[in-house]
Parts: structure tokens; sequence; C-alpha cells
């Protein structure tokens, strides 16, 4: 597709279609983030694409398939990459990709926006968003990223299928930024500082704060980093 909504959507509309069916745009109008955010995608920079699964799982394991989409991308793109728990890959303090996945009915969504050729961005986000091109000064082939995340994934997910997410836990926690520092936890407009310091083996973080110790499942809370982005 040359320009789209979202890819999200158009593959909830195509949820019929078989299982590792790729949708990938080079525009996307109402790009989706968490939280139900949106966003524009600019045209031909970044890499912008959905894959439908349709997994034999439980509805509460279908939040760590993110999880091992962030550990795929990362290996992918290299370049001291690093995963904020649960969705967004840093590089530095900053993101420079983004992943959402959804559930429709029988199928599952994973939405992956990537900052590619991007050369600047909106003032507002210029402190907390980056590119591969910002951060190497070069220019990237998209298609090969695209293929490259694909491969990585299709290796994970057969292990994460085949093994659970333990099997990959330990290289996730190794990526994770967000791990050993003080966070902020944010609910319903309630903050509550805490220190996160691991990932159970079901993917959820593990926080300490002055109440104890707890379990922070993905897409129950936002995770703000105390002294920036990450």
């Amino acid at each position: 597709m040359h320009v789209c909504d979202s890819t999200n959507e158009v593959a909830k509309r195509q949820s019929d279609m078989p299982h590792g069916t790729l949708f990938i745009a080079d525009m996307q109008t109402n790009g989706k983030g968490r939280s139900g955010k949106s966003w524009e995608s600019e045209k031909n920079c970044g890499i912008y694409m959905s894959l439908l699964l349709k997994p034999e799982m439980s509805t509460v394991d279908v939040s760590q398939i993110t999880l091992v989409a962030a550990v795929a991308i990362c290996r992918a793109l290299e370049a001291n990459t690093q995963i904020k728990w649960p969705n967004d890959i840093v590089i530095g303090t900053k993101k420079v990709c983004g992943i959402l996945t959804e559930k429709t009915g029988d199928a599952v969504i994973c939405g992956i926006g990537i900052n590619v050729n991007t050369r600047a961005f909106p003032e507002e986000i210029w402190n907390i968003a980056t590119s591969l091109y910002i951060e190497t000064g070069k220019k990237h082939n998209r298609d090969y990223i695209c293929a490259k995340v694909m491969n990585e994934f299709e290796e994970l997910y057969d292990i994460f299928r085949t093994q659970g997410f333990g099997a990959i836990r330990d290289e996730y926690a190794s990526l994770c930024a967000t791990l050993d520092k003080e966070v902020r936890l944010i609910r319903n407009n309630e903050e509550v500082t805490a220190y996160a310091y691991d990932i159970s083996e079901n993917g959820e973080l593990l926080i300490e704060t002055d109440e104890g110790q707890f379990f922070v499942r993905s897409g129950e809370v936002s995770v703000r980093g105390i002294y920036g982005y990450v």
C-alpha cells in the first residue's frame, strides 16, 4: 500500500487473511499508538507495518507478543538499541520504534513503526524521538530492514510458541533499558515512584516501592523514566 489510515486498522479489516500476512504502507494518515494516540507517518521515511497472527494462546499471553517483537527489532536494527518496557525501542534516551499489539476476534495484530530515514522531528517531540538516519548519518534500505525484522521475529516467535516467553526472558531483560532505574508508574492520572529491578517469566515488570515488591503487566500502566523518556 502507498497510503492508508493505519496498517493495524487495515489488518483488522482483513483479519480473515492467513496467519503471517504482513501489511506494509509507505505512509499512514492515522497511525496508532498506545492509549489511543494517533500520529501521521512521514511518507517513504519509515517502516509502517502490521503482522496478522492467529496464535492458539490465552488472551493473557497475547501481550507477550509485543515483547517478542521488541527483541526481534533490537536484533535486526543493532545500532545500540534497547527496549523501554514494554513496547518502545530506544537508542540512548530517544525512541526509534514503537510496537502496538491488538487482539481482534481470533486474530492478533502486531503493529510496528520504525523511524528509518527521518531527518528531523517536530519541536514537540525532537527531544524524545530519533531515527536511524539521525543516529548514523546515512540513509537505510527500508525493505532490507523490514525483511531482517521479520526473519528475526519468525525465529523468536517459534521459540515463544513452543517454549513460552520464559525461553527468551533473559535476552529481553539484557536489552531492557528500564531495569535498574527509578520509574514513574502512571495509572488513572495518579503517579507512583518505583524501582524497576527485573522482568518476570511472563514478561511483567517487577518493581519495588515503599509498600513492597509488585509486578506490573503490559497495558496496566504507563511507565516513564525519572530523568527522561527512558
